[in-house]
């Protein structure tokens, strides 16, 4: 009891400087077990309940009550969509009803939705055709006034987002011209343009690759994955007190925005994310992916613990560095060094933070890269509890 008591005592410890991936000899097995099992002894859903109450004013009962939902929507939504078939729109998660509600183009597939347990809205366009101006305004070469376009199947339109200050620019107004002649296409303005959420070297953060702070993701068997533009590959991690973990096996940026390090040298993984203290530490069990709508918290090594909603999934973003394909709009904010960190729905794996506009004072939107699409790039295997 008291090897497990000090161990839980140091893996604490380790938290609180950052890196969720623990500090430890690969072979002593003992010890990540006994860590784990601390984690486990603690309420369900506690970290996620206390962010939820604090990020998106729910009570208690309520922070409980949308985790279930949400749950049933995320199991759901691979049925309801076979059910639909060629005439699939697209689904998202009705906070207001608590249920999945999927668009169809066809109402005669409507009641075979229903009937699967989801709510249906009829919509003119497919997810087959709104995927395919996707792939046409990839294709475009979009400037700096252009900060990300997005398939929304509420309104089964690309949704092309043009910076505020930037809507009167010539070439704004070209790309957007163009992209409207790739599809069904309407236009949003918002405050600011996306940067990446990578930061200098400050003492006590979760990972360095030469003068750049990230954080780190997920725990994969071997390593940890987080943001591609944290590092190249080859590229040597160090850990929170300086110490040599791994190096970058692979990384992707821009295109896309993904990296994993292997771990070694007296380091070991476990699958946690940290509730930084706030809130307890979450374990995580899978990789099922939220739906739009969903409730989703992002853990980090300069912000923490913060909480928000999915906005959009299939989104491309323009950083100043190039576009990134495919990612997932969050309400939640993020600040420099957040970078690569988690985002967790329940106790399934979401993403790993990528960038955004904002911060954790006056608010913000960030985009994560999906983490089964870097695990199958990769053939990594998620470590979960």
């Amino acid at each position: 009891m008291r090897h497990a008591t000090a161990l839980r005592t140091a893996l604490s410890a380790l938290m609180v400087v950052g890196a969720w991936t623990a500090v430890g000899p690969a072979t002593a097995s003992a010890a990540p077990t006994d860590s784990v099992t601390s984690a486990a002894e603690l309420p369900a859903s506690a970290a996620l309940l206390s962010a939820m109450r604090r990020d998106l004013g729910l009570t208690e009962g309520q922070a409980r009550t949308r985790l279930a939902q949400e749950k049933a929507a995320t199991a759901l939504e691979p049925k309801a969509q076979r059910a639909a078939g060629s005439a699939y729109g697209g689904s998202w998660f009705d906070s207001a009803t608590g249920k999945l509600t999927v668009a169809v183009t066809d109402a005669g597939k409507a009641g075979a939705v229903r009937a699967a347990g989801a709510q249906t809205r009829i919509v003119e366009h497919s997810a087959a055709r709104l995927d395919a101006t996707m792939k046409r305004i990839d294709a475009l070469s979009a400037p700096d006034g252009v900060a990300s376009w997005r398939v929304d199947p509420a309104t089964s339109r690309v949704v092309v987002n043009v910076v505020e200050s930037a809507q009167g620019d010539n070439d704004v107004r070209a790309f957007v011209a163009k992209a409207r002649k790739a599809g069904p296409v309407t236009v949003e303005r918002t405050a600011e343009a996306p940067q990446t959420f990578a930061a200098g070297t400050v003492g006590g953060d979760p990972y360095y690759t030469g003068n750049v702070r990230c954080s780190i993701g997920f725990s994969v068997h071997g390593g940890f994955v987080t943001a591609g533009h944290c590092g190249g590959t080859g590229q040597q991690v160090r850990g929170w007190d300086n110490s040599y973990i791994g190096n970058f096996q692979g990384s992707s940026f821009p295109g896309d925005d993904y990296a994993w390090v292997n771990v070694g040298s007296g380091w070991w993984t476990v699958p946690v994310v940290l509730g930084w203290g706030t809130v307890p530490d979450q374990l995580v069990r899978g990789s099922n992916e939220a739906p739009i709508g969903a409730s989703i918290c992002r853990s980090g090594s300069t912000t923490r613990w913060h909480c928000g909603r999915v906005l959009a999934k299939n989104e491309t973003v323009n950083y100043s560095q190039g576009a990134v394909h495919q990612m997932t709009k969050t309400s939640v904010c993020a600040q420099g060094g957040d970078s690569g960190g988690s985002f967790i729905s329940g106790d399934q794996a979401q993403g790993v933070t990528s960038g955004g506009w904002g911060n954790c004072s006056s608010g913000g939107e960030t985009w994560y890269q999906p983490i089964n699409e870097i695990l199958n790039r990769y053939g990594l295997r998620l470590h979960t509890a």
